[in-house]
């Protein structure tokens, strides 16, 4: 379902406070919709709610961590009564991590799902229902990744989330086709942003040089957040289904379409290029 004219609609995106969130925040500022802000980083999201209101468009910043289901309950319950039902949600907020499988240890897998998995699943489930009984058309954009379509080597737990997310929009997408809230997919390619900058999310065996020639290659390569968020202001605009944006994504999807050993080939070639596999 198409949204024209965003002005005034209201836009709630998580992840809000860095990288591609905090670039679909002002996107969206720029065409006067008002933003409501979600993230773990307090600091960060009072700086952009600054940013954003001198631009002159409203804007509310909630402290919420994505991935307890309680806290996302209260928030929505509490934007229902304050704001009422959201036009667009933007279920953004993610972490990445790099390591191979077998050299890794199991304990990143529960917050790497519970945060890029759990959190779209909870906005979803808290936000969608007053989104549905407010009717008109709605959108919900979740975000995954060009490793939703097809992974590079040492990212197990990150792709198997994105994986995830992929899958849940499309069964979505169908239970709700009888509604007027739409569900898009977003699946960025290589971008710009922190996520591979902390070295949190790095396995240890990750050698410091090898993740030195990681972020090099994402600053090279790598297109800026807000080329991902400008696309998903188009696809409000226009009611689109997939959001294929950033360098090799939408290659990706093709090479998948045609050859699953050649696109698998690829990778490894890539990723052994780089030094990181």
């Amino acid at each position: 379902m198409a949204i024209a004219d965003l002005k005034h609609k209201k836009v709630l995106i998580t992840g809000a406070a860095s990288g591609i969130g905090r670039a679909a925040a002002l996107a969206f500022a720029r065409q006067g919709a008002t933003l409501l802000l979600c993230d773990i980083d307090t600091a960060a999201l009072e700086s952009l709610r600054r940013q954003i209101e001198d631009t002159g468009s409203d804007c509310f910043a909630y402290t919420v961590d994505v991935s307890d289901a309680t806290a996302m309950s209260e928030l929505a319950a509490r934007i229902q009564v304050a704001q009422g039902a959201l036009d667009i949600l933007v279920n953004n907020a993610g972490v990445g991590y790099l390591g191979r499988f077998l050299d890794s240890d199991l304990k990143h897998w529960q917050r790497v799902l519970d945060i890029n998995l759990m959190g779209v699943v909870h906005g979803c489930y808290c936000f969608i229902p007053h989104m549905i009984e407010a009717g008109g058309p709605r959108q919900v954009i979740n975000v995954a990744s060009a490793a939703a379509l097809f992974p590079s080597p040492s990212m197990a737990a990150y792709a198997a989330s994105k994986h995830a997310v992929y899958g849940l929009g499309e069964v979505l997408k169908m239970e709700l086709s009888d509604t007027e809230v739409q569900v898009t997919t977003l699946c960025p390619g290589v971008i710009n942003t922190p996520i591979v900058a902390n070295r949190n999310n790095i396995a240890a065996s990750v050698s410091d040089e090898q993740l030195g020639r990681l972020q090099n290659y994402y600053l090279r390569k790598g297109c800026s957040p807000d080329l991902v968020a400008e696309s998903m202001v188009r696809a409000v605009k226009e009611g689109r289904d997939l959001i294929l944006v950033g360098p090799f994504a939408r290659l990706i999807f093709q090479l998948k379409r045609l050859s699953l050993g050649l696109l698998r080939s690829l990778m490894l070639r890539d990723a052994r290029k780089i030094g990181y596999l």
